[in-house]
């Protein structure tokens, strides 16, 4: 910045400006109330139906959002702009005052071009003579350089900020000019020192990257410019290179906080993929065109091995998955023979280092990494586990259907889930690792559900997709075809239960043998309802109760989905066209039989866990109920009505009565109870008693959820509810006997109900 144009700059129109964006911050704010208060709270009770209840309602929510970052980018740029007037504001002050008390001094100063002197008075000499004269041009040019320093900061930092998005608006957020131009400037610094030789680096250097990753890693600013700055060989090197031990001797003491920085990077790029901007785009494209190749000539070890590595943590960007996803199945088809075999391509040779320093696993089968990220991404996992593997035209074994042999594509689940093998991977302790297909299983959870693994689903997640009902459709016959699919594999149960407990209602419409009656009134499903066979879901829940975490998954999530059920056929001011046509009796009797016969089906896959090869205990059961209590009672009092499967597909108008949420809290605490007394007796059930055990709390939790939503709307038969809901345990226990004996004999070791 010249001399000239400080010391006359006139910041009118920079007042006008900040003024501007002031004013439009208030609109925006008006404009995201009634986004927020109007359009998505009525999106999220609107009985939305068929494609509109995934479609509209979540494109109503994103827009509203996007008002939401509208304000949060506009107060970004009004902040940074504000700071920018402000701090020059103040130059301009310095710069008039320091030219003040230069003429106190007989000093004076004379422009020239863009710069400027400083000269004497020619009739009068300044006191302290040459010295005066150079002490207020370095004071004169030192106000300069700052306010040439704030402008262009300013620049880069209003930049940095648009070119976030390419479409839409940022939601990152800075208070001021220095918090961008911070962010940029450690981005640069850190960027320095992950492009050095890791035997070069210092403790020192170690720690300034673990911590200003940290403190970092949801900057947007800042992850896009570290990124791009390291660039995507850079970034590979980098983290092959920190796990190489004869690069890294100096590090010896920070190998416990490896883990630390591959969390923290992974997170940072994260970020980074979200980006739009030109630099960042290159950057994804060149990373996945680097999967297949090697490091170096003297490496055996590819980009994907390195880069999956770096995807374990953080919500990567959905095209940045799908394009990722797409080719390293590509490149791991054409190294097996379209999956025949094991690919070998991500062998671990020679001294290739260990890439994941969790402990779970070497790193070397990038599938288990980018399954990782997946999980956290449910749009980008569930267009993955859809898309096709092998198509029909493709070279591959047959595959049987009702019977006959049919050619037909095969996806990415049937490949993953069916056919690979996986490559022999170990821990930190030298057994055999589980990572790989526990990682396939979370994924598969965020696939089907629409949130990621580990998480309980909100008001805001969106009903069934067709696609994610038609991959539950896939993993339950799959299940069905081959249980030891999963019990070989035990430790998957738990996100297949989680998923199951979120399809409760297709389940209990699958349970009713119903195809032309009024069962889908009876349980009714937004969305798009998963087509499921009833021998193949009782196969499911046969195999899923053996394993507590997904009995408990299943069992406290149909006792909240009970509750709702009860409340909702029990409300008066459910419509008339959404009411179940028959009497309240038959009503309560066919709810309480069905979810018995889901009760009475877990209780068979406990008696085949206690009595058969795993041999657990009763009481791991017991205790799986507990724990689930703080996950499901805080899902419960966000007020999304029957827990997680309302949430998947919501009943129209039901969840704005409030009314659901607190029958279904009721029943929940209830059993919670029950399985905390239950604990406490430390004497766990033989396998004989786990039937006349899971009968009675079954009887128990019906009774009690017809009793409370009976007492919630006062009906008038609310003396009779309990009995109703006991005969229909009694035939759904009866079903779930029947149909276990002749649906999935195969599956119990000796022990048949009854």
């Amino acid at each position: 910045m010249d001399f000239e144009a400080l010391h006359s700059a006139n910041f009118k129109l920079l007042d006008d400006t900040v003024g501007d964006w002031t004013s439009m911050l208030s609109k925006l704010e008006a404009l995201k109330k009634d986004a927020n208060d109007g359009l998505h709270k009525k999106a999220l009770t609107a009985d939305w139906a068929g494609d509109n209840a995934v479609i509209s309602r979540e494109f109503v929510g994103k827009t509203a959002g996007e008002f939401g970052d509208a304000v949060t980018q506009a107060t970004s740029i009004r902040n940074i702009m504000q700071d920018t007037r402000d701090e020059l504001k103040a130059q301009q002050r310095l710069l008039k005052d320091a030219i003040e008390r230069g003429r106190g001094k007989n000093l004076t100063v004379t422009v020239n071009g863009g710069g400027f002197t400083v000269s004497e008075n020619p009739d009068k000499k300044a006191p302290g003579g040459q010295t005066d004269v150079d002490g207020l041009a370095k004071e004169l040019q030192g106000i300069l350089n700052t306010a040439t320093e704030i402008d262009n900061s300013a620049s880069t930092a209003l930049k940095a900020l648009v070119d976030l998005t390419d479409h839409g608006f940022s939601d990152a957020t800075y208070k001021d000019r220095d918090s961008a131009v911070n962010a940029v400037k450690e981005a640069e610094k850190l960027a320095a020192l992950a492009k050095k030789k890791p035997r070069d680096l210092t403790p020192e250097d170690f720690d300034a990257l673990n911590n200003g990753l940290k403190q970092y890693a949801n900057d947007p600013i800042f992850a896009e410019h570290f990124a791009t700055t390291l660039g995507p060989k850079g970034t590979l090197d980098f983290w092959a290179g920190m796990n190489d031990l004869r690069e890294t001797h100096k590090l010896r003491d920070r190998f416990d906080q490896m883990d630390d920085l591959q969390k923290n990077l992974s997170l940072t790029l994260a970020t980074a993929t979200q980006a739009d901007s030109p630099e960042m785009s290159r950057w994804k494209y060149d990373m996945i065109a680097a999967g297949d190749q090697p490091l170096s000539k003297n490496s055996t070890t590819q980009g994907f091995q390195v880069m999956s590595n770096l995807m374990r943590w953080g919500n990567f960007d959905d095209q940045f998955l799908k394009d990722y996803g797409t080719k390293l199945i590509d490149v791991e088809k054409k190294a097996s023979d379209n999956g025949r075999h094991v690919p070998i391509v991500w062998q671990r040779m020679g001294m290739d280092p260990w890439l994941n320093r969790t402990g779970t696993d070497t790193g070397s089968d990038p599938m288990t990494g980018f399954l990782a990220a997946l999980s956290n991404s449910p749009d980008a996992a569930t267009d993955f586990f859809n898309s096709d593997f092998v198509t029909k035209d493709e070279d591959h074994d047959f595959k049987e259907e009702d019977g006959k042999k049919e050619k037909r594509a095969l996806t990415n689940f049937d490949y993953l889930f069916e056919e690979r093998d996986w490559p022999q991977e170990t821990n930190d302790k030298g057994k055999d690792s589980t990572e790989g297909r526990n990682n396939l299983a979370m994924a598969l959870e965020a696939a089907t559900t629409g949130h990621p693994a580990g998480q309980m689903p909100t008001e805001e997640t969106p009903p069934h997709s067709k696609d994610q009902a038609e991959l539950m459709q896939k993993i339950v016959a799959s299940v069905s075809d081959d249980p030891e699919r999963l019990t070989k594999h035990s430790y998957m149960s738990d996100s297949i239960g989680q998923i199951t407990s979120e399809y409760l209602p297709d389940i209990n419409r699958a349970m009713s043998d119903d195809s032309r009656g009024n069962t889908d009134k009876l349980y009714p499903i937004g969305g798009t309802p998963a087509d499921l066979d009833h021998k193949d879901v009782t196969r499911l829940l046969v195999t899923l109760g053996q394993d507590p975490k997904a009995n408990a998954a299943v069992e406290v999530g149909q006792a909240a989905y009970m509750g709702s059920l009860m409340d909702y056929h029990l409300n008066p001011n459910t419509p008339e066209d959404q009411r179940y046509p028959q009497s309240p009796q038959d009503t309560i009797e066919e709810i309480s039989r069905r979810s018995a016969e889901i009760g009475g089906t877990l209780a068979v896959g406990q008696q085949e866990a206690i009595v058969g090869p795993a041999a657990k205990e009763a009481k791991d059961f017991t205790d799986s109920v507990a724990q689930q209590k703080n996950a499901w009672s805080g899902a419960i009092s966000t007020g999304i009505g029957v827990g997680v499967s309302f949430v998947a597909t919501p009943v129209g108008g039901a969840i704005a009565s409030g009314v659901s949420s607190t029958v279904s809290s009721m029943v929940l605490e209830h059993i919670f109870q029950q399985s905390e007394t239950d604990v406490l007796k430390e004497s766990g059930l033989k396998a004989a008693d786990v039937w006349e055990h899971a009968k009675e709390k079954n009887i128990d939790m019906s009774q009690y959820a017809a009793e409370q939503a009976a007492k919630a709307h006062n009906v008038p038969y609310g003396d009779q509810v309990t009995d109703w809901a006991r005969m229909g345990t009694d035939d759904g226990f009866s079903d779930a006997s029947d149909n276990a004996r002749h649906m999935a004999d195969d599956l119990e070791t000796e022990i048949q109900p009854g």
